[in-house]
């Protein structure tokens, strides 16, 4: 495994005397990089990794689940990490390790695809 995407935790959580989270990350393009600081003197997990952006304002934390794994990487080489997009749902990164470029995952087409099995008359019935 040489890349992953994970989610943002904690994107709606405010920010002290900066712009929140959330706003900060609909700032971001698909494609920036973001920072991945460790924060061992964190009081509720010393495992914790914040998710900064390009300007430094915090966007959240990776997944409690994920951060000691992510975190053990970074101890033993070159993690980088990008923004990987934003909906209704949350936002998400995309990390690469071992000095490896992280890239986007391709998508797929925006929107509903029409239902092929099922098509309506052409002439609605009287």
């Amino acid at each position: 495994m040489t890349q992953i995407t994970l989610p943002i935790r904690a994107l709606n959580f405010p920010n002290a005397r900066v712009p929140t989270r959330r706003f900060a990350a609909e700032l971001l393009v698909p494609g920036d990089k973001v920072e991945l600081r460790a924060e061992p003197k964190n009081p509720a997990d010393p495992n914790a990794i914040a998710i900064d952006s390009p300007e430094g304002v915090q966007l959240g934390y990776l997944p409690a689940g994920r951060a000691p794994f992510v975190g053990l990487q970074q101890s033993r080489g070159d993690v980088w990490a990008i923004f990987q997009g934003l909906n209704e749902y949350g936002a998400f990164v995309r990390i690469a390790f071992n000095g490896e470029a992280p890239t986007l995952p391709p998508t797929t087409a925006a929107g509903r695809q029409p239902y092929r099995d099922w098509w309506p008359d052409d002439e609605c019935p009287d």
